[in-house]
């Protein structure tokens, strides 16, 4: 019998069951696909000689996550690989947006928009560097983060207190305005809070979006050598190496239990597998509340409150395999990791209106990885190993565009949907679709069936919004890992801090459990972790 049952592999379940591990408990993970990873994976798909990644890509705060940094996967032969330019936005008139690590490159792109813009993004830059600290440390600990949230207050206060709070409050397109007399600032802040479903007019859009582009300043935004399940092969390897195993193709469908208390888990195949301390869910808070556990033994309120449960947007997907680099318009695109592709704030707005107003949009905001360029090794020398993604409505009501679609994402509504992102590509990059060797289209429902967290495509675990944030997400007053019953741990993006991969929701779910056991236990669990690290240093 294993101390601890994790469901998922995913990256929030396998560090989970790394920390675990680490602290000396036996840990079974149980994953429903046929490999692990989750929504960290690639294969070769597309075309045997192009490495595509699956559904996640790029990953700054993976890069930025103190959890991941102190797994050391360095030492499992995971590499990071950096685009010579992070991201870049260009514009049908020719301008382009473009952030680097470079700071002075990117200052010198916004001074092209309007004098002065390169050296109010240096400002915003300072203030970063003033939180930056704090940020994390809030960021990556379970909510409401005590220690971490006293830190940053007193950082806030040294960066302008509550004005500095209304900055991150406000919608990203007024934060834009405030900032910048040009468009290339207000363009790198609004794409990217648009890498959840901030759109520019919501509140606390400019926070993230401000966010997400110091962390592409200071960190990048990398990619592991070799394709996107790199990663997932390093924390396998490593949990392994520790004594856990990992066991695929087993869907658990039960946590059973007794006494108010979670005791094990029910596989699909009609095995019973009992832990001894710990269930640990690395699944989206509806599939846990809504099917795993009996309504019988959680709260009425929590039932009534998971009604209200907001996903992000809808997510289609297409990958290719290129014959030869993207033939950019702005040649400064050519360079980035990561391209955005929307003319403008108000081509930004228009299509998260239409998202909001239920139809299909018809000029779809795109988020283009170049692979190739980030990676040589992804695909042959002169080729391009490229994929774009674009948000739709979970519901459709309507066709913005001329094709009829109503969201049923059958045979013909993938190609029609694709021919469309494509034709989004080629307003930017005249001649990028007779590149095209090859293409696989991944609608809302393929990406469910490869990967049941991501419910109807969404991609976030739940809404960004701040009405399901911090103690509100996944419903109100369950801002942390532990849930109504005892022993069991929502260890997945549904939890605070939400999305992305970091692995935050996974440490603080064994974190939490770690936590309930008896403080001689604890101190002497501590103890073997000191001694590891000590050993793993020499």
């Amino acid at each position: 019998m294993p101390d601890a049952v994790v469901i998922g592999a995913g990256p929030n379940g396998l560090v989970a069951a790394n920390l675990l591990a680490d602290a000396g408990w036996s840990v079974e993970v149980l994953e429903a696909q046929d490999e692990p990873g989750g929504a960290v994976r690639h294969d070769r798909g597309v075309d045997p000689d192009f490495a595509s990644d699956l559904f996640s890509a790029f990953y700054p705060l993976a890069a930025a996550s103190p959890v991941l940094a102190g797994l050391h996967l360095e030492r499992e032969g995971l590499s990071w690989s950096h685009a010579p330019k992070v991201l870049a936005h260009p514009l049908r008139d020719g301008r382009c947006a473009v952030l680097s690590r470079d700071l002075e490159e990117t200052a010198a792109s916004l001074e092209a928009f309007a004098p002065g813009d390169g050296a109010a993004w240096k400002e915003l830059r300072e203030v970063w560097e003033t939180l930056r600290a704090g940020v994390l440390d809030a960021l990556f600990t379970p909510f409401p983060p005590v220690r971490a949230g006293a830190r940053l207050a007193l950082r806030l206060r040294a960066a302008g207190g509550l004005r500095m709070a209304r900055t991150m409050v406000l919608p990203v397109r007024r934060l834009g305005e405030e900032e910048f007399r040009g468009e290339g600032g207000r363009l790198l802040l609004a794409g990217n809070a648009l890498h959840a479903d901030l759109a520019p007019e919501a509140a606390g859009s400019g926070g993230f979006g401000w966010l997400m582009s110091m962390l592409g300043q200071t960190y990048g935004f990398p990619v592991p050598t070799g394709g996107s399940g790199a990663l997932t092969a390093a924390l396998v390897r490593r949990l392994t190496r520790r004594g856990g195993s990992v066991r695929c193709g087993e869907q658990v469908t039960e946590v059973v239990v007794r006494g108010g208390r979670a005791v094990g888990v029910r596989t699909a195949g009609g095995e019973a597998v009992p832990a001894r301390k710990a269930i640990l869910a690395d699944v989206s808070a509806p599939a846990l509340y809504g099917s795993l556990v009996a309504e019988r033994h959680l709260p009425g309120q929590l039932l009534t409150d998971l009604k209200r449960f907001q996903w992000d947007f809808a997510t289609f997907k297409v990958d290719w395999a290129l014959d030869s680099p993207v033939p950019w318009a702005c040649p400064e695109a050519a360079q980035a990791g990561t391209v955005h592709l929307a003319d403008g704030v108000d081509g930004l707005t228009r299509f998260a209106a239409q998202i909001a107003m239920g139809r299909v949009p018809d000029e779809p905001f795109a988020l283009f990885g170049q692979m190739t360029t980030t990676d040589p090794s992804r695909s042959p020398k002169g080729t391009e190993s490229a994929w774009a993604y674009t948000h739709v409505p979970h519901r459709v009501r309507g066709d913005a565009g001329n094709d009829g679609l109503t969201g049923s994402w059958d045979a013909r509504e993938q190609e029609t949907m694709a021919d469309r992102l494509e034709a989004q590509v080629e307003r930017y990059a005249p001649g990028f679709r007779g590149l095209v060797r090859a293409r696989r289209v991944l609608a809302p429902p393929t990406l469910q069936s490869m990967d049941a967290n991501l419910h109807g495509g969404a991609i976030n675990g739940g809404t960004t919004a701040l009405h399901q944030q911090f103690v509100l997400r996944p419903t109100p007053g369950t801002g942390r890992p532990e849930t109504p019953v005892a022993g069991l741990y929502l260890a997945s993006a549904s939890a605070h801090p939400g999305g992305g991969v970091h692995g935050a929701p996974g440490a603080n779910a064994a974190r939490a459990a770690l936590r309930r056991q008896p403080a001689g236990a604890l101190a002497g669990l501590q103890s073997r972790l000191r001694r590891r690290d000590r050993k793993g240093q020499r």
